[in-house]
């Protein structure tokens, strides 16, 4: 029997959501102090990961594109999205609505 190989899972958002990888948490201070994980701040930005297709336009039934893009660094608001977990990754799906600016 052939030994079990591990395949990489694919995710590809639908519509106006979007797949980010939230930046690391400090784990010290700009002074030195190393915090402990509970007092660590959840980042509030992240690199875009993948893109859905954009929002439907219900007058037109075209689809509008997205204004952000795979690879961009975002700023997000601080509930937004959804965590999930792919390959031992921690992931957020959200809508591009939750999205507060991109970091040029």
């Amino acid at each position: 029997m052939p030994a079990a190989t591990k395949s990489k899972i694919s995710v590809r958002p639908l519509h106006d959501k979007l797949l980010v990888r939230r930046d690391e948490a400090e784990s010290k201070t700009e002074s030195g102090i190393f915090l402990p994980e509970s007092s660590k701040e959840r980042p509030k930005t992240g690199i875009v990961e993948a893109v859905g297709d954009g929002a439907l336009n219900t007058d037109t039934g075209e689809r509008v594109p997205l204004t952000v893009k795979k690879g961009d660094r975002v700023i997000f608001t601080s509930y937004a999205g959804t965590e999930i977990k792919l390959d031992g990754d921690e992931l957020l799906i959200m809508s591009e609505d939750d999205i507060l600016a991109v970091v040029d």
